[in-house]
């Protein structure tokens, strides 16, 4: 800039100057001399100026590249090295045994996976590019401080080098801390889903304040733990800065005396000085980068020590077999020895041997060594002595993926993951990608290239994962019906049905159903008035105002399909305020709905909570009942003008109001007539606002919002015509069976979300979800722990002798609580006082046992 500004570049009278001119010049002992590479560009002062501020402009552009470069090299890197981390880790989770899985807890793995290796991932990018250039940044200083002056240069490096001793050594209580830290909120997590898993005991014993107590104390504990690191950490701060001040107070001293003395430039002094600036903040984030190293070195020891071997005990080896042969021929048990959780004997040195295929009663007569040794025959317990072989095939050396093939368990207490009742059926079916999907290539490339850098599967979710082979079907509509046929044989088809008949239909995906349904919908309409039960069910008609709906149902018209125009969030919906006040009926709704805070308050006085009439009148909830009061109160006391909010909240209660149910006597003529004048103003008012919340009615679609079965009836059921409900469903059903929609029924049906752990299902419904899971992969042994426990023992046994008929080709294994079903099997194993017995029966009313039972040994084994 002084070249252009300032003129040194046009001295002696020069008008031009030259512009990038590039060469260099030979020092005296290599001969002097120079040499040219680029004579450069002749330019005046103007352009002289713009082309050097140019060029200063072009370096900033290429640092700042380069900054991006490197900031965005190093987060794809600990990107990488996270989603490696995690799915390492929850692969290692994959290969728990049983046993391991009573030691950990299922929310501190989690927490692991998801939240305590983050720091770890982070730290990835600097573990290498900090220290290199915080280390060039302060050693650049350092020297040119050397430079200057040598002594000074020493005294600087004498005060880092007792920095980067005393700093890091009382650091490592810091490092203690959060070990501890980390520790108890891994704890923390672990105890609050214990009590989320848990939360029905804590309802029913009432232990709110235990509760609230025990985690308050552990709340206490963290916080505890976090004021030691406070102390700590800005103590050693106060050291560090106090260090870092040090140095510039010698340079002001000695430095100054040195230059009192005359041995030491006062611009050297300045120019140390001004280095010196440049040498703290590096430093003082290498110190901090140290603590951070050694800070992930304690989270990764953490999670390491987490998943040891050591602690978990030897992993499920997921080796594949080339050859999967049936588990057929005989099954021997040599010196078999298994003991319980506190070290009692179950089994002692047993032996026994059976042929297979075989229906076997597993009896104990009360004690836990007939599930024991079902556990072990389905590899739930690893940890026996002895050896139990299918023909020459070791079950202990049985890799993993053939014993899911081959050996189906179903215990007591079933586990079903979120998703609909098909996606927890064929479950067992995605063992590997049948077939690739139809992937845009530039993703899949993507998609590849990433899961190979960071150590993933380089199967998409999106590929064909189903094996309909194994089932013996060719496409998804083949398996639906396999599926429904083992439901039914489980005595699920009912509950299939119903709720096919409460699912949605997607008009996509179904698209000739919406088709038939409407047609069918017609036909029961006729029906209803051919056989004279017009008055079964009050249809949905746009001109008329339909008594079995809800105020909010008629005014809408349709279906709501976002939580703001649900429940009472649709009086603050504004879209929906705006077209009632322009209907004028917003003072009206209001009124009503003092008169039913009045009744229901009236009602409702000195009721206690959860009383019957609560769920009658589904207005006011018992907690709400105070504020309420305090509204009529002020009503009461001449109050003409209420708040917003206490008006929002009395234009809430009509919208819930049923006239054929709650039966009040507040809707007359008049108003009915002007709600209905209002739904075209409602429709019109949410099409302009462009919501999309609401799914109208419509008697020629089909709404996809609403449930397959109001669909069918387009209307609603009459409250006030007895045994109404019974004879609708008939009628359904009839037209269903007509038009031959049971099957798309069904296929519905089968859409139907289990939720979380299957809480959404009966335990009746989750034990059959769980028995077809385990038919549907045509296991060669099945194994019935308890699994039909939740039946009665007349449904019971129909299901036992559908499993017989179902599994004839197969094994069956069944743990028995008593001999009264003993002689429908034709073999029993009995295991008393460590001893097991066989023997072999005649099987259910004298049948004969099957060819493979023949071998079995009426007393093959009995050791003490």
């Amino acid at each position: 800039m002084n070249q252009a500004i300032q003129g040194e570049a046009f001295k002696d009278g020069n008008v031009t100057a030259p512009f990038l001119e590039l060469g260099f010049d030979w020092p005296q002992w290599l001969g002097g001399g120079s040499v040219q590479i680029f004579e450069g560009f002749q330019v005046g002062r103007i352009g002289l100026l713009i082309g050097l501020s140019c060029l200063f402009l072009f370096f900033v552009v290429v640092n700042n590249g380069f900054k991006y470069w490197v900031n965005v090299s190093k987060g794809v890197l600990g990107e990488r090295m996270l989603r490696r981390m995690r799915f390492d880790l929850f692969a290692m989770v994959l290969r728990f045994t049983p046993e391991a899985l009573r030691t950990v807890k299922s929310s501190e793995t989690a927490t692991i996976i998801k939240d305590e290796v983050e720091p770890i991932g982070g730290f990835i990018g600097d573990a290498f590019i900090t220290p290199v250039l915080l280390g060039l940044q302060a050693s650049t200083a350092l020297f040119f401080i050397m430079v200057q002056n040598v002594w000074l240069g020493l005294m600087a490096l004498g005060v880092i080098a007792l920095q980067f001793t005393i700093i890091p050594r009382l650091r490592r209580e810091l490092l203690r801390l959060g070990k501890q830290r980390q520790l108890a909120s891994r704890e923390l997590a672990g105890r609050i889903g214990e009590v989320l898993d848990g939360i029905e005991v804590v309802h029913v014993h009432n232990a709110y304040a235990w509760e609230r107590a025990e985690i308050g104390n552990r709340l206490f504990g963290l916080f505890n733990i976090r004021l030691k690191i406070y102390n700590r950490k800005f103590a050693v701060k106060f050291l560090n800065n106090f260090l870092s001040q040090v140095t510039p107070f010698l340079f002001y001293a000695v430095g100054g005396y040195f230059a009192l003395r005359g041995t030491l430039d006062i611009g050297q002094l300045v120019a140390v000085i001004s280095a010196y600036r440049e040498l703290p903040p590096p430093l003082k984030e290498l110190i901090d980068w140290d603590q951070q190293r050694l800070d992930v070195q304690v989270k990764y020891d953490q999670v390491t020590q987490h998943f040891a071997e050591e602690r978990l005990g030897p992993m499920i080896e997921p080796k594949e077999e080339e050859e999967d042969a049936p588990l057929v021929g005989s099954l021997t048990a040599e010196n078999l020895c298994l003991s319980g959780s506190h070290g009692d004997t179950i089994i002692d040195n047993a032996s026994f041997s059976l042929g297979l295929p075989a229906k076997v009663a597993l009896i104990s007569n009360g004690s836990p060594a007939a599930s024991m040794m079902a556990r072990v025959l389905a590899r739930r317990i690893p940890n026996f002595s002895g050896r139990i072989c299918f023909g020459d095939r070791d079950l202990a050396q049985l890799p993993a993926s053939v014993a899911g093939r081959r050996i189906a368990y179903a215990g007591v207490d079933p586990i079903l993951f979120p998703g609909s009742i098909r996606d927890n059926l064929i479950y067992g079916l995605r063992t590997k990608p049948m077939g690739q999907s139809e992937e845009d290539r530039r993703e899949a490339a993507r998609r590849l290239a990433e899961a190979a850098r960071s150590g993933n599967p380089f199967e998409s979710i999106s590929d064909q994962w189903v094996d309909y082979r194994r089932v013996g079907v060719k496409d998804e509509q083949e398996l639906d019906r396999v599926l429904v046929s083992l439901l039914e044989r489980v005595e699920m088809g009912e509950a299939i049905y119903l709720f096919g008949l409460v699912g949605r239909i997607d008009p996509e995906r179904h698209t000739a159903l919406a088709e038939r349904l409407v047609e069918a919908r017609s036909r029961l309409r006729e029906n209803f008035r051919s056989n004279g039960m017009a008055d079964l069910v009050e249809p949905f008609d746009l001109d008329r105002y339909n008594d079995q709906s809800t105020v909010a149902e008629n005014l809408l018209f349709g279906v709501p399909v976002s939580g703001e125009f649900m429940g009472r969030n649709l009086a603050l919906n504004p879209q929906f305020r705006s077209a009632i006040d322009k209907a004028e009926l917003t003072d009206d709704l209001t009124t009503m709905g003092l008169q039913i805070a009045e009744t229901m308050t009236e009602i409702f006085q000195g009721l206690p909570p959860g009383h019957p009439l609560f769920a009658q009148f589904s207005f006011i909830g018992a907690d709400e009942l105070p504020e309420f009061q305090a509204i009529l109160r002020r009503r009461a006391r001449g109050a003409t003008d209420l708040k917003q909010e206490a008006r929002t909240r009395l234009l809430a209660l009509p919208l819930a109001y049923i006239e054929a149910r709650h039966r009040l006597g507040l809707l007359d003529d008049d108003l009915k007539k002007r709600i209905v004048e209002t739904r075209s103003l409602v429709r019109e008012t949410l099409e302009k606002g462009f919501a999309t919340g609401v799914e109208f009615y419509d008697p020629e679609r089909i709404c996809s919002a609403a449930p397959l079965r109001d669909n069918l009836l387009f209307g609603r059921v009459n409250y006030q015509v007895a045994d109404a409900r019974h004879r609708v469903a008939e009628a359904i059903a009839a037209v269903i069976r007509e038009f031959d929609l049971l099957e798309d029924v069904e296929r519905i049906g089968l859409d139907h979300e289990v939720g979380t752990a299957g809480r959404l299902l009966s335990p009746q419904e989750r034990a059959s979800v769980n028995l077809v899971r385990c038919l549907v992969k045509r296991p060669d042994i099945m194994i019935i722990d308890g699994a039909l426990a939740p039946f009665d023992e007349e449904r019971a046994e129909r299901i036992l002798q559908a499993l017989f008929d179902y599994l004839d080709q197969q094994s069956l294994f069944m743990v028995l609580p008593n001999d009264r079903q003993a002689a429908a099997f034709d073999v029993q194993i009995r295991v008393s006082d460590g001893r097991i017995v066989t023997e072999k029966t005649a099987g259910p009313q004298g049948r004969a046992p099957k060819p493979g039972a023949e071998a079995a040994q009426s007393v093959a084994g009995e050791v003490a």
